[in-house]
């Protein structure tokens, strides 16, 4: 009996040194959240966005001191956690009332565009790890994707800052797509539901999709908002398999680490997918852990940042811009054509 306390005390100890280990970084991290989210509901600024120059503001917190390794499992493991969360979301009968011309379309316009980055990247002096990022940030969900196939790319010194810059670079875009696809979709004259289907499929974060096709009508807003949860869906799907194709063909660099086979988010986010399309998962868990998934995902950016060096971010350079810039409007054109196509 006393063998078995002495055991559990142990256990306790250890889990009790641990967190007070992470405390300090993870809390940071968490006010740094609160922060942003305070300064984007009040000025309309995107709270991914905020948190993460938040975050490269405070970068000393990242380097040296008592928070370093509560910022470090931040940007790890709450952020794996927040995408896992995000399968919450998903269920096969709100997907299924698109019908197949839409999802084809959608499926499409993804794999087309993470298609597109992958080739043209080269001629803007960049690789594959790179092209990726981007294009799959762009094609599926902005920063939230950009933070999940960062989890599956291997590993050099500057992951963080590509990561930095991608998550930067898609809000920013998202924020001005927010604001000019509307005015866009009211100057081609089209109806309500082909403008949503539009906004959902081009525009790359959730809540600036759910900004622009409300600002048309509650019509487009549904509609728009359905159309982006399927581009979210297949996140986990697309990111299973590069994680196979990555492991079984890319070779990484001396000092690299390569990443899991399938990673535990992937099976988290599907699984609570599965729940979700069963009507297993009761209303207020899924309202409740849908929150969760964004406070963890903004607190694991704002980690994030406090692990960027900006000026590294910035030496990216102009060719990771204009990259990006294009991976955006070819699935706004492509989205555009077939919604052409289709009507």
């Amino acid at each position: 009996m006393a063998a078995s306390e002495t055991a559990n005390l142990t256990v306790f100890d250890r889990l009790s040194e641990k967190a007070r280990l992470l405390f300090p970084g993870v809390i940071v991290a968490l006010i740094v959240a609160v922060t942003a989210q305070f300064l984007a509901e009040h000025y309309g600024t995107p709270a991914m966005l905020l948190a993460l120059l938040l975050g490269i503001a405070l970068g000393f917190l990242g380097e040296e001191g008592k928070t370093v390794p509560g910022v470090q499992f931040s940007a790890r493991t709450l952020l794996r956690m927040g995408v896992a969360f995000l399968g919450v979301r998903i269920s096969a009968t709100l997907m299924a009332g698109l019908g197949l011309e839409l999802i084809a379309l959608i499926v499409g316009g993804v794999l087309l565009t993470i298609l597109f980055g992958l080739s043209i990247a080269r001629f803007f002096g960049h690789k594959w790890r790179f092209a990726f990022l981007t294009a799959g940030s762009v094609a599926i969900c902005g920063a939230s994707a950009a933070v999940a196939i960062s989890a599956i790319l291997p590993k050099d010194e500057r992951s963080e800052e590509r990561l930095a810059f991608t998550v930067m670079g898609v809000t920013i875009l998202s924020t001005v797509a927010m604001i000019a696809y509307p005015i866009l979709v009211q100057a081609l004259d089209m109806n309500d539901f082909a403008a949503g289907v539009f906004l959902g499929g081009t525009i790359h974060d959730v809540a600036q999709v759910v900004g622009a096709g409300f600002t048309i009508s509650e019509e487009a807003g549904d509609a728009a908002t359905l159309v982006k949860l399927f581009r979210v869906a297949m996140l986990a799907p697309i990111v299973l398999v590069a994680s196979i194709l990555i492991r079984k063909y890319a070779e990484a660099d001396p000092g690299e680490k390569r990443p899991p086979l399938i990673p535990g988010f992937v099976l988290g986010f599907l699984a609570l997918a599965a729940l979700s399309s069963f009507n297993i998962v009761p209303a207020f868990i899924t309202e409740f852990l849908s929150d969760l998934s964004r406070w963890l995902l903004l607190t694991a950016i704002a980690a994030v940042g406090m692990k960027t060096n900006l000026r590294q971010v910035m030496s990216v350079g102009g060719a990771a811009i204009a990259l990006i810039f294009l991976e955006t409007l070819f699935i706004a054109g492509l989205i555009l054509a077939g919604i052409t196509f289709l009507t």
